[in-house]
């Protein structure tokens, strides 16, 4: 079985022989006692850690939501599966609802390969791979869902901005806000607890019958404006946020637990993770820790893209294992296809490799890990070694804002605030003595020259071999909007949407 779990996007997979869980969720590398949070508020992901194997260099797709799962259910970069934007170079780009792009029908979807094996597939918490009646995640596999197409921003006044829905399946059964109430004064909801409950229940129905299936466990509690139950208000010493994160924990732990008491843990896989590194944007009181590493969501520096990750599979990992190996969440598509004896999809570009040889055997496999932001790839990993192409904060006139990814952080010549290319002479870091990105390697030095000969062939590959795919983040028109989702006939909440007037989205990050 495999089971996922992440900070904002959390995965399980169950098998009994041909059964499956997956539970994936959002947080930042720093977050976990197990990494060296000082309050050591995560005792059930410290225990999960114990229990299996830790990944030290994890890493996710893009340093933004909607591009990371998109990644993480095709298997592929943002750059090929399309969430990215080609309106300004090396912009991030997310769903807000205005977006007209989506997940499109030519990729093949994690559950969508499953379903074809029997699998009944469930997601729980946020979809973020577009919102238009084409994108619905049961159109592309699961065939249930519980949550939101997008983060549970707002309240808004429904004239300018609809407030976003929340589906039971095919149709809203409200709105954040107004059904599903989020208190931005005490930061009270009890949203978590109803995402725990939909995860426990989904796993119980499905062990009893005997069927196979695959959870999908995707909360946002951690994302601003963050959230918790009343029980966990105030129990924190990391405050609302730390808030937040204990009642994951707490999730995370009955999860686990119950998947002990229904007797199929040691047929359960279990992958925690996050899609992208804490904001610290929202910082301190609303952002998380990215540990030793500089910046944070948004940039493709390390605190952007490296993530917690804990692999759980009782009886089958070797428990208090520590892996170096140079993992992806895309690699969560080859592996759960794996564990499921499917073969991944031969008809296009797969981005993650097969995991099992490393989680069971303890080997590892050589392996490029790439970051991008946008349409452009900024920097690659091979090795202990990191070289970046381009170096991008965010601009003078955001910094000037008070938009700041890097807080605290600034790094001459590294966090910049223009767009500074190196495609000539890339910056070059040695993560392993250097994780916080402060000290480029001499050009001049024979080590730079020697692991420069190497990384620049493996760029070369993946770029001659790169075909981007048709791009789906350029297109913003209000009229597509949560105006009139279906099922809101039934609730009286239909609102009357705007005329069409699509537009270029504007990035500015």
């Amino acid at each position: 079985g495999i089971c996922y779990v992440g900070s904002e996007t959390l995965w399980l997979w169950q098998r009994t022989f041909t059964s499956f869980v997956v539970l994936f969720l959002q947080m930042g590398w720093g977050d976990l006692g197990v990494f060296g949070e000082p309050s050591k508020e995560t005792p059930n992901l410290d225990q999960m850690a114990a229990e299996g194997m830790l990944f030290l260099d994890f890493y996710t797709a893009n340093p933004l939501c909607s591009p990371s799962r998109a990644a993480l259910l095709t298997g592929r970069l943002p750059v090929r599966n399309g969430f990215y934007t080609t309106n300004a170079h090396a912009r991030n780009a997310y769903t807000p609802q205005d977006i007209v792009g989506g997940i499109q029908d030519s990729e093949l979807l994690l559950p969508e390969l499953l379903k074809k094996a029997g699998y009944i597939n469930k997601i729980v918490g946020k979809w973020h791979l577009g919102h238009r009646p084409q994108f619905h995640p049961l159109k592309h596999g699961f065939d249930e869902w519980f949550g939101s197409p997008n983060c549970h921003f707002g309240p808004y006044d429904n004239r300018e901005l609809p407030n976003i829905p929340v589906y039971r399946d095919w149709e809203m059964i409200g709105r954040y806000y107004e059904d599903f109430k989020i208190d931005l004064k005490t930061g009270e909801a009890n949203l978590t607890q109803l995402y725990l409950q939909e995860a426990l229940d989904f796993i119980s129905k499905q062990q009893a019958s005997q069927q196979p299936f695959f959870l999908y466990w995707a909360i946002d509690a951690t994302h601003a404006p963050v959230y918790a139950s009343k029980q966990f208000l105030g129990t924190s010493q990391r405050g609302l946020y730390g808030d937040a994160v204990r009642e994951i924990d707490d999730s995370i732990g009955k999860i686990l637990r119950h998947l002990q008491q229904l007797g199929i843990s040691e047929n359960t896989f279990v992958f925690f993770t996050s899609d992208n590194g804490a904001a610290l944007i929202s910082a301190p009181k609303q952002g998380g820790s990215n540990g030793p590493f500089l910046c944070g969501k948004q940039t493709t520096f390390e605190g952007g893209m490296r993530e917690p990750a804990i692999a759980w599979w009782p009886g089958h990992i070797p428990a208090g294992e520590v892996s170096h190996q140079l993992g992806n969440v895309m690699d969560l598509f080859t592996t759960s296809l794996s564990l499921a004896g499917l073969q991944p999809p031969s008809d296009r570009q797969i981005d993650g490799i097969d995991l099992l040889p490393v989680m069971l055997q303890g080997k590892l496999i050589d392996r490029p890990i790439f970051y991008y932001r946008g349409n452009e790839m900024m920097a690659v990993r091979v090795g202990l070694y990191k070289a970046h192409y381009w170096t991008w904060s965010n601009s003078w006139e955001e910094y000037g804002k008070g938009t700041d990814f890097c807080p605290g952080q600034s790094v001459s010549g590294v966090t910049t605030h223009t767009q500074e290319e190196h495609t000539y002479l890339p910056l070059l870091f040695h993560l392993g003595r250097d994780p916080g990105e402060k000290f480029p390697l001499s050009f001049a030095s024979e080590e730079y020259q020697s692991t420069m000969e190497r990384i620049t062939g493996i760029v070369q590959q993946h770029k001659d071999t790169l075909m981007p795919g048709e791009p789906q983040l350029n297109v913003c028109d209000k009229a597509i909007m949560n105006w009139s989702p279906p099922g809101c006939e039934k609730l009286g909440k239909c609102l009357k949407a705007p005329e069409s007037d699509p537009q270029k989205c504007s990035w500015p990050h």
